[in-house]
């Protein structure tokens, strides 16, 4: 989808936002709020991602900034996704507002091209939305042909096109390559896509491990990568949110990690799954992230864990005082609940099943009357993490695990 936010809100209501310079922010204040996404006409003023909507306005004074409405985005990725499933049931959801087709048995459809071009124009039609779509022999060349033309794109990527439309580009436009891996590749006078591709292998390998080698066939193309539907439970279940201005304090960020845990191990919960491993992501004001995480002794379910794990990762890897934009929770290494064997010592094993049940009444009590039904005392107040339990506003574009709970909202 192309601008997925700022479109949604247009299809919904044209007569305002129709051909108009918009803009989707974490807070509408001017000092504060951050650009999370924003429209091609406001993009072409000027205005961009991560951009402090004061800024943003004084490029563009008639810029209409809105707040998220992740319960109205949902339904509309749930959506196009529907009309995708017409074609092919091999879909794997890459977010809300992307996924990868598999049409290999989909000829009675038509040609690739065609069933691009049939799936552009009932999007637009059906939804309102405009979206680019990559056509290639792999996922990683349908991927990089999807950005290529953008809004309303279709992009027809071969093998044999990668030379004289890749190579030329620098390593940092592969996907997959970040801008790390892009500069240690230039300590290696490797500057090029081009480069990348003709590199000798064996040296990759020394500096990259097995990453050198897949970087080398990505440069030339080459991605054996199934399209895996996303039947089975989620292999991880995380939460961001982006704060309205830079916290410093930890009493702060303890707060906001307290939201997080609570509705990342609800979400978990919801589907019968425990964590051994507990993630966080810190953003900086300058959009630079960091990720770091710790496996646990024995698998967990509640908050409570979760939340003071998290706090111990941020006390050990983020010096006090320095400011943040963005935090996040990770619950990686997931497994069903009926096959995790609890190992628990003797000083909680008595504890354990008072604890489950208890969590197991909050999340009936919260189920039937609202996520606010039932808080804790860290919990209360306007804190700006607390609307992460807003389904209208909360969410990022990297949840999918709604596709799977469809009567959820």
């Amino acid at each position: 989808m192309n601008a997925f936010y700022c479109s949604v809100h247009e299809a919904e209501e044209p007569e305002k936002y129709a051909g108009r310079a918009t803009a989707v922010a974490g807070s509408v204040e001017k000092r504060k709020g951050i650009i999370v996404t924003c429209s091609y006409a406001a993009r072409k003023l000027g205005v961009k991602t991560g951009m402090l909507v004061s800024q943003a306005l004084k490029l563009c004074p008639d810029l209409i900034v809105l707040q998220p409405d992740f319960h109205l985005y949902r339904r509309y990725s749930r959506a196009f996704q529907s009309i995708a499933y017409s074609y092919t049931p091999l879909i794997q959801v890459a977010s809300i507002d992307e996924c990868y087709m598999d049409i290999t048995g989909s000829r009675q459809f038509g040609t690739p091209l065609q069933i691009a071009e049939e799936l552009q124009r009932r999007i637009r039609e059906e939804l309102g939305l405009p979206c680019s779509v990559g056509v290639a022999p792999n996922k990683l060349l349908a991927k990089m042909a999807s950005d290529m033309k953008k809004p309303s794109g279709i992009t027809v990527l071969r093998i044999r096109d990668v030379p004289n439309l890749l190579w030329d580009k620098p390593c940092a436009q592969l996907f997959g390559i970040g801008s790390r891996t892009a500069d240690k590749l230039k300590k290696l006078h490797i500057y090029t896509i081009g480069q990348l591709a003709a590199a000798e292998e064996r040296k990759l390998q020394q500096h990259f491990g097995v990453m050198g080698s897949w970087m080398k066939q990505a440069a030339n193309g080459i991605d054996h990568t199934p399209v895996n539907e996303e039947k089975e439970k989620n292999k991880s279940v995380g939460h961001t949110t982006t704060l309205p201005y830079d916290i410093t304090d930890i009493k702060d960020v303890e707060r906001v990690m307290l939201n997080l845990a609570d509705q990342v191990s609800r979400r978990m919960r919801r589907q019968g799954l425990m964590a051994q491993t507990v993630q966080i992501t810190i953003r900086t004001p300058d959009m630079k992230t960091i990720t770091r995480s710790q496996t646990l002794d024995s698998v967990t379910e509640t908050a409570d864990e979760v939340y003071h794990e998290a706090c111990k990762l941020y006390r050990k890897h983020w010096k006090e005082g320095k400011p943040v934009r963005l935090l996040g929770i990770t619950l990686q290494n997931l497994v069903p609940k009926e096959d995790s064997a609890m190992q628990l010592d003797l000083f909680s094993y008595e504890q354990q099943p008072k604890k489950e049940q208890l969590t197991k009444v909050m999340d009936e009590l919260r189920d039937k009357f609202g996520e606010s039904a039932v808080l804790t005392a860290g919990m209360l107040g306007d804190d700006p993490s607390a609307l992460i339990r807003n389904h209208k506003i909360r969410g990022t574009s990297l949840q999918t695990d709604f596709l799977k709970n469809q009567d959820e909202d």
